[in-house]
């Protein structure tokens, strides 16, 4: 734990006017974005354990840091790299507490070269003092950046949401999905009355004696964005989860202090946190930070995934689905996000597709099939089939959530749509068997049996390859890799009737076809994408009546051309 002086050290050494400039930047366009390549010395180094000292300040809407990070070379290196926002003036930066003053930070990326080389096995801890007033949110969480707001009485309310743009937007880190520490410590100073939720394991506060209290944190391998501070005048609910896997899950809400009304909407809120828990561990299987807790904090944005503290600003709303959407979707992103982490945000559909089909399922799990349909169907309004959900090249966050660039949307419900055909395709057992690999790296996790990990598309297809004996490669290139969706094409000759899958690439897509023939129902194999039969020359032919596959609908396409600007 760093004391509280460290951070009294920083606010004296940031007094100085050439810092004060420094400090005066603003966020660069590199710092903004997210999973650029790392570099050669960020590669040469594990990131074993990042100690994170926070002082926030609500009256100047500024942040006092100091980060320890520790590394252990893999590769022989000569610096340490990591990013860090320039907007903040830096005090001092040392290595195994020699001073280092030939440091430098252009556009966010900061290296600090070492005293000597660091051969491969060797260990080194860097400590860098900042301070500053971090990027704040246009828009959170869509626009990321830090939100200083204040609650209905008047008392602070703040909270980070950095997906998009990163973790340097507030600590310094490797900002990539693959730049996990090992483990992260937090120490957050706040004004006595607030209250500091966070990540991980709550390891105790103390009073400074000045009118502030520090609260500590450790969390382990959490996603580098999903690093989260929360602070307000908050009241913790708590209680404790029998797992059906044997263990015994903390289930925590901090939820604003306020009137009795609130209080019951959120203790109705607080009441679906073990049954959204036990359809994810029947579904999945175990919660993945049950050594932790599975906690909630109440933001004044709408929510995010951050890891075991997801941030949750819904309100509170009843929509007629019977579970809260916006609570269900942070959660699944335990599984699908922050166990299960995307290797390159290319593969962000692993995050997002998955966690969004797990909300029809659970309306399922609830209320049965037509909840689940009800759902579907939105879902399938959406689409803009503009850009394949994965390009098949290293991306940044920028470029795979903007709708300009990239799938966007179309990453959660385009994923969840295909997730849906390859479940039916595929059966159950074989589908859930997959999500199960695919997110513990093993078909039989227990608690204590796994850790979080990270996996690629490619990875996913073999999983599913392994799985069902089958070579389904042309399942993924038709839905994955091409923007626009296969199309089912009929044509009628008499009594002889076609069927022909035309993909994106034109290659073959035997996906067997549900058809219904006057009332009667017949699954066609597809055979290298085509299909015949014979029927009736008045009868009438419904094609894929259980709404089973993704595919064109071109009345869709032109519901969606008449609305267009």
């Amino acid at each position: 734990m760093r004391p509280l002086a460290a951070l009294c050290l920083t606010t004296a050494l940031l007094s100085s006017p050439v810092l004060a400039q420094e400090a005066a930047r603003e966020t660069t366009a590199f710092t903004l974005s997210s999973g650029t390549p790392r570099t050669a010395e960020q590669l040469a180094l594990r990131f074993d354990r990042a100690d994170l000292s926070f002082r926030l300040l609500p009256d100047t809407q500024s942040i006092e840091g100091v980060a320890v990070l520790d590394f252990t070379a893999a590769a022989p290196s000569s610096a340490v790299v990591v990013e860090l926002d320039t907007v903040f003036a830096i005090a001092a930066v040392t290595v195994d507490d020699q001073a280092v003053a030939d440091w430098s930070n252009p556009e966010g990326r900061l290296t600090v070269p070492l005293p000597r080389p660091l051969t491969a096995g060797e260990s080194v801890s860097v400590r860098i003092a900042y301070a500053g007033r971090p990027h704040q949110a246009r828009r959170a969480p869509w626009d990321g950046g830090f939100v200083w707001t204040t609650t209905p009485d008047g008392q602070p309310w703040i909270a980070s949401a950095v997906q998009g743009e990163g973790c340097d937007l507030f600590w310094p880190c490797i900002d990539h999905p693959q730049g996990e520490p090992e483990q992260v410590d937090l120490h957050i100073t706040v004004p006595s009355s607030l209250s500091a939720p966070a990540n991980g394991r709550f390891l105790g506060k103390s009073d400074n004696g000045d009118g502030t209290t520090t609260w500590n944190w450790t969390a382990r391998r959490p996603d580098t964005y999903a690093v989260s501070l929360n602070v307000g005048p908050y009241v913790e609910m708590a209680a404790d989860y029998q797992s059906r896997f044997g263990n015994v899950i903390p289930l925590r809400f901090w939820r604003l202090a306020s009137a009795d009304p609130a209080k019951a909407q959120a203790q109705a809120l607080f009441e679906e946190f073990p049954q959204m828990l036990d359809f994810f561990e029947a579904t999945v299987g175990p919660f993945p930070f049950g050594d932790e807790k599975m906690g909630v904090v109440e933001t004044p944005h709408l929510g995010m995934e951050h890891q075991t503290i997801n941030a949750y600003g819904n309100g509170y709303k009843l929509d007629g689905k019977g579970y809260d959407w916006l609570l269900q979707h942070e959660l699944a992103h335990e599984w699908f996000g922050n166990q299960l982490t995307n290797a390159d945000w290319d593969d962000m559909w692993l995050h997002e597709g998955f966690g969004t089909y797990m909300q029809p399922l659970y309306a399922r799990w609830l209320n049965g099939e037509r909840a689940m349909q009800a759902e579907l169907q939105t879902m399938r309004l959406t689409l803009a089939n503009r850009f394949p959900v994965v390009s098949g090249r290293p991306q940044d966050a920028g470029a795979v959530y903007d709708a300009q660039t990239g799938p966007a949307l179309d990453l959660y419900y385009k994923g969840a749509l295909i997730a849906h055909t390859l479940r039916l395709h595929i059966g159950d057992a074989a589908f859930y068997e997959s999500l199960r690999r695919l997110v513990y790296g093993r078909p039989d996790p227990k608690p204590g049996n796994f850790r979080p990990r990270y996996a690629t598309t490619p990875e996913y297809v073999a999983i599913v390859n392994a799985v069902t004996g089958r070579d389904l490669g042309w399942f993924f290139d038709a839905y994955l890799y091409q923007a626009a969706l296969p199309d089912l094409v009929m044509t009628r000759q008499g009594r002889r009737v076609t069927l022909e899958w035309k993909t994106g690439n034109g290659r073959p897509f035997p996906l067997p076809v549900e058809v219904e023939v006057d009332g009667a129902l017949r699954t066609l194999p597809m055979t290298e994408g085509r299909a015949t039969f014979d029927a009736p020359e008045g009868a009438h032919i419904l094609l894929d009546p259980g709404s089973r596959t993704l595919r064109r609908l071109e009345h869709l396409e032109r519901w969606k051309a008449s609305t267009a600007g």
